[in-house]
């Protein structure tokens, strides 16, 4: 019976995203992804990139971002077979919003951060011996405006954060403390204001902690050259991002993330496939971990 309403929603709506199905069905979430995953008249188009997220609460830390649910959600276009020119523009048109709110985040964080820079006492200085960093979503072009709660508050923000990483070399303890103290100031009233309700997490870490973190070694020094490898330049010393992208290479870090990504997709698919051949594996722990968006803050170390 649920299959015959979600094809005639379909037929009368045409295509239609998991988040637009379940605001018209008011379905459980996992009963509406099995649903629609396990009838044959339903085309599944999912649109955007999958990475590597690092969990600790997932066996060997590798799992796939977005989570299988949220994917369902935010990034995939359900259809019918005759829907198909439909599907793929609609689909066309929900990547380039997501892509859209990527690059407008991605300017946000390039404005404020440059901002940041001219307002310090020795902006120069600044200039010359820092580099920040964006990763996340918003790097992969996969941000996203879904209201969360932020970690600290909990008050809701815009989907996906900026994540900010700020590698120093040469900078006094003083000019560490102000740059600190300016985006702190800044996180503060992004998170506050009505017209942005945005979140900021950031580190600022000096080269010498860059290179013993990239000895990839334990959980937090695994985040952190993810989160590097990962990053795109937002301003500052191109030249002292470059080092860092150089030294990531080095050491071979972009080819470790490759094996644990894959591994991470094979696992993601054997999920999906146990999860649909068994409902009642959803309540392993490991399946719900791979299959629910928990909480997906990046720890920056």
């Amino acid at each position: 019976m649920r299959m015959e309403k979600l094809i005639h929603l379909l037929e009368a709506h045409g295509p239609l995203t998991g988040k637009e199905i379940h605001e018209k069905t008011a379905l459980n979430l996992f009963d509406l992804w099995e649903e629609c995953n396990q009838c044959a008249d339903i085309v599944t188009t999912a649109i955007g990139t999958k990475y590597l997220r690092l969990d600790k609460q997932v066996e060997g830390f590798a799992r796939l971002s977005p989570s299988i649910i949220r994917e369902f959600y935010n990034y995939t276009v359900l259809s019918l077979q005759e829907q198909s020119e439909e599907a793929r523009i609609k689909a066309e048109q929900l990547h380039q919003s997501i892509i859209r709110i990527s690059k407008d985040k991605l300017a946000l964080a390039k404005d404020i951060m440059e901002k940041i820079i001219a307002a310090q006492p020795d902006p120069q200085g600044i200039q010359e011996k820092t580099c920040f960093i964006i990763a996340g979503d918003v790097a992969y072009d996969m941000a996203h405006l879904e209201p969360r709660p932020e970690f600290s508050t909990g008050k809701l923000v815009n989907g996906s954060d900026l994540d900010i990483v700020v590698i120093y070399q040469g900078l006094s303890e003083e000019m560490i403390k102000e740059l600190d103290s300016a985006i702190y100031e800044w996180k503060f009233y992004l998170l506050k204001h009505p017209g942005y309700k945005e979140e900021i997490d950031y580190v600022i870490k000096d080269l010498a902690t860059v290179e013993r973190q990239l000895e990839f070694v334990g959980f937090e020094s695994m985040v952190a050259a993810k989160v590097l490898e990962e990053g795109q330049f937002l301003c500052g010393n191109q030249a002292l991002f470059a080092e860092v992208k150089r030294r990531l290479v080095q050491g071979g870090i972009p080819e470790v993330l490759e094996d644990l990504k894959a591994r991470a997709s094979l696992e993601r698919e054997q999920a999906r496939k146990r999860l649909l051949a068994c409902r009642d594996s959803i309540n392993d722990q490991e399946m719900r971990q791979l299959f629910y968006t928990t909480d997906e803050r990046e720890e920056f170390f």
